[in-house]
C-alpha cells in the first residue's frame, strides 16, 4: 500500500461529527469558527491573504485579521457583520473529521438556524460574556433540545474583554444551568476568547481556573448521536429510475435499518408486498445496504411504486394514519389560522393537511406553556394535525428523517414551518382502507360533480325553506341530492346533543363528517344549520377536496326572523325560557367571505334559489 492509499485509508477510518454554531447576535460564531479553521490549519495560504486583505475594509478587529470573514462570504453578511446564510465549513484534526453548520443569531433568521440544528450531532452555544444570556440564546437552546440533540458545549465567548474573570463566567454558568435544566439540555460549559484564541485549541493560560479541556478536545471526544433509535428499515422512495424498458429501479436513502437481496419489503401506503431482486450502492452492486447509504433497488415483481412511496419490512413496527400530534416552529410572517389547508412535505411525499388545534405555545422568557390561538413567527407550539389521507410515519425521537415535516402556503409557496412529530393522534392505530370503487368512479355515474352546499344563517332567516326548494328543483334536473337539516339530524345522530357550544361545535362537526360521506359517494349534499360559529365552518371547510365546501350565507335582519319566529323561539329567549340561543343571548359569526350572499328580506325564495343554481353551473358542478 503506497503513503497516499495509507493515508486515505486512515482518514476515511475517521469518525465524522456534524455540529452546529448557535446563540445571539454578535456573540462570536463566526469569529470562533474562523479561529478554530485557522489553529487546525484548514484555510488556505490564498484564503487567508484575501482574509488580510478584506479585513482591512470589511473587518472589525483594527489591525488583526477579522477571521469572522473565512465564513461570512456573502456581502450583506460582511456589511452588516451578522451570519444570514448557514455556511457549512469543512476540518479534520489527527481525531475526527467535522463538518461545521455556522447559523445566524438574528431573531429574523431563526428558521435558518433550526434548518442547520436538523442535520447536526452536537450544538456549540455561544454566550456574550459582555452582554449574558439573552432571549435569542434561550430560544436556539431550546430549538437544538427540539431537534433531537441531546448534547451541546456552551461557550462563554469575549473573556478577554472581561478580564478573563471567573467571577463573571461563573455567574454566567450559574444562570445558564437555571435554563438548561428546564429544557432538559445535557452541556458542557467552557470560557473562551475567539478574538484572541483563549480554549480554542489550547489550554489558555489567562485562565488557569477553566480545567484542562479546550473546545477541539470536547468536539473530538464528544458522543454522537444516531439519528435513528431503532433498526427497522425505513426506505422513503425519491426517484424512479428507468432509462429503457428493460430495467425499472427505485432510487432513495436508507434513513433507517437495511436493506438486502432476498428481503421482503411492503411498499407503503399501498401495502403491496414484494422481494427485493437486486441492491446498487452508485455503479456498483451489493447483496445488503445499511443506513444512511442511497441505494437503487429493484423487486422480483412488478409492483406500483412511485415517488413518496415508503419501503418497510415490517408494517407493524411504523406508524400509519391521518393525524398526529406535533411540535411546530412556525417561520412565516403571515400568521397561523387554524384548519386553514397546508401542503404538508415529509418523506412520505405531499399530501394537504391542516392543523385542528394548538395545545399549548412556548414562552421562551420563561419556558412555560401558554395557551394561543394563533402562531406568528418564530413561535414554538405544541399542536394537531389531521391529512387529507393516511401515511406512514414515525415519531422524532425514534427517526428524524420520518418523523419530521415542513409545512408550505400553498398560496404563496413559502415554507411555513417546519414540524417534530411526537405521536400519533389516534393510539389505536385506525387506518382508512382502501376501497376497490373510487370516489371518482362514483362520480362517473352521475350527470354532476359532487359537493356541499351549506347554508347558515340565523333561525328564521329562511335556510330551510330554501334549501327545500333548492333540493327540489336539483332532483327535478336529474341531480342527485340529499338534505340535512338541522332539527332533523337532532332525531336520531345528534340526539344526545344540547345546546351550549360545546355541544354545537360537535354537533356541526358529525353533520361535516356526514357531509363529507355523502359527497364521496358522489352525492350533491345540501344542509340548512345555524352553524353560529366561523370556527365550526371552517373546520368542515378543511375536511373536505378544494372547491366542493360552498358556504352559502342566508343573511335577514333579526327583527324580520323575529317577525317569522315560526316556532315561537325568539319569544321564548326573550323571556328566559331558552338558554344560548342564537342572536339572543348566544353570538352569531358571520361569514367574512361565503361563496353565496342571499338576503331573503328582499329575495324571494325562488330568486334564492336560482342564485344558487347560477352559481353551480359557473362552477361546471351542475
Amino acid at each position: 500500500m503506497s503513503r497516499l492509499e495509507e493515508y486515505m485509508a486512515k482518514d476515511s477510518a475517521k469518525q465524522l461529527l456534524r455540529f452546529i454554531t448557535c446563540g445571539s447576535i454578535d456573540d462570536g460564531k463566526s469569529t470562533l469558527i474562523g479561529r478554530l479553521l485557522h489553529e487546525c490549519r484548514a484555510v488556505y495560504d490564498d484564503q487567508m491573504s484575501a482574509v488580510i486583505r478584506d479585513s482591512r475594509t470589511s473587518g472589525t478587529t483594527g489591525d488583526e485579521p477579522d477571521l469572522a470573514l473565512i465564513v461570512d462570504g456573502l456581502l450583506a453578511e460582511r456589511e452588516q457583520g451578522i451570519t444570514i446564510d448557514v455556511a457549512h465549513r469543512y476540518f479534520s484534526t489527527s481525531k475526527r473529521k467535522f463538518i461545521i453548520l455556522d447559523t445566524p443569531g438574528h431573531e429574523q433568521y431563526t428558521r435558518n438556524m433550526a434548518t442547520g440544528a436538523s442535520n447536526a450531532d452536537l450544538a456549540v452555544i455561544l454566550i456574550d460574556a459582555l452582554k449574558g444570556i439573552s432571549p435569542q440564546t434561550i430560544r436556539h437552546s431550546y430549538i437544538v433540545k427540539l431537534m433531537g440533540i441531546r448534547n451541546a458545549v456552551v461557550c462563554v465567548n469575549k473573556m478577554d474583554a472581561q478580564g478573563y474573570s471567573e467571577a463573571v463566567f461563573n455567574k454566567i454558568a450559574d444562570d445558564y444551568a437555571k435554563i438548561a435544566e428546564k429544557i432538559g439540555l445535557s452541556y458542557t460549559i467552557i470560557p473562551v476568547s475567539a478574538l484572541k484564541g483563549d480554549n480554542i485549541t489550547s489550554k489558555s493560560a489567562n485562565m488557569p481556573w477553566c480545567g484542562d479541556q479546550c473546545l477541539i478536545d470536547l468536539l473530538e471526544s464528544a458522543g454522537q448521536e444516531p439519528p435513528s433509535r431503532h433498526d427497522y428499515l425505513r426506505l422513503p422512495v425519491q426517484y424512479v429510475l428507468r432509462p429503457d424498458n428493460s430495467f425499472r429501479g427505485f432510487c432513495g436513502r436508507i434513513e433507517s435499518g437495511s436493506i438486502s437481496v432476498g428481503d421482503r419489503i411492503t411498499v407503503l401506503p399501498s401495502s403491496v408486498s414484494t422481494c427485493v431482486k437486486s441492491v446498487s450502492i452508485g455503479d456498483r452492486q451489493a447483496k445488503t445496504a445499511d443506513a444512511p447509504l442511497s441505494v437503487t433497488f429493484t423487486t422480483t415483481d412488478e409492483v406500483d411504486i412511485s415517488r413518496g412511496d415508503m419501503i418497510v419490512h415490517d408494517k407493524a413496527s411504523v406508524l400509519f394514519g391521518s393525524g398526529y400530534t406535533a411540535n411546530l416552529i412556525w417561520m412565516d410572517t403571515e400568521k397561523l389560522k387554524l384548519n386553514s389547508r397546508y401542503i404538508l412535505k415529509c418523506a412520505a411525499g405531499t399530501i394537504c393537511a391542516h392543523i385542528n388545534k394548538i395545545f399549548s405555545r412556548k414562552n421562551i422568557s420563561t419556558l412555560e406553556d401558554e395557551p394561543a390561538s394563533s402562531l406568528g413567527i418564530n413561535d414554538i407550539a405544541s399542536v394537531s394535525f389531521s391529512l387529507d389521507a393516511s401515511k406512514p410515519f414515525d415519531t422524532y425521537e425514534m427517526c428524524r428523517a420520518t418523523g419530521s415535516f415542513i409545512l408550505i402556503d400553498r398560496m404563496t409557496g413559502m415554507t411555513a414551518a417546519a414540524g417534530m412529530i411526537t405521536s400519533a393522534e389516534n393510539p389505536q392505530n385506525v387506518v382508512w382502507h382502501t376501497h376497490s370503487v373510487t370516489r371518482e368512479q362514483r362520480t362517473g355515474l352521475k350527470n354532476h360533480r359532487p359537493a356541499v352546499i351549506w347554508l347558515t344563517g340565523l333561525s328564521g332567516s329562511g335556510k330551510s325553506t330554501i334549501a327545500n326548494a333548492l333540493e327540489q328543483s336539483l332532483n327535478h334536473a336529474g341531480i342527485h341530492t340529499y338534505l340535512l337539516d338541522g332539527d332533523n339530524v337532532r332525531h336520531g345522530l345528534c340526539k344526545d346533543l344540547g345546546f351550549s357550544a360545546q355541544d354545537r361545535e360537535e354537533n356541526i362537526r358529525r353533520i361535516g363528517e356526514t357531509a363529507k360521506l355523502f359527497a364521496d359517494a358522489g352525492i350533491l349534499t345540501i344542509t340548512a344549520f345555524i352553524s353560529p360559529f366561523a370556527e365550526g365552518r371552517d373546520k368542515v371547510r378543511a375536511i373536505m377536496p378544494e372547491g366542493e365546501f360552498i358556504e352559502v350565507f342566508i343573511d335577514a335582519p333579526i327583527n324580520v326572523c323575529e317577525q317569522r319566529d315560526p316556532k315561537n323561539m325568539y319569544k321564548k329567549a326573550r323571556k328566559g325560557e331558552i338558554k344560548e340561543f342564537t342572536g339572543i343571548n348566544s353570538p352569531y359569526e358571520t361569514p367574512e367571505s361565503p361563496e353565496i350572499h342571499i338576503r331573503t328580506d328582499i329575495m324571494t325564495v325562488a330568486d334564492s334559489v336560482e342564485k344558487i343554481l347560477g352559481y353551480l353551473r359557473i362552477r361546471q358542478i351542475i
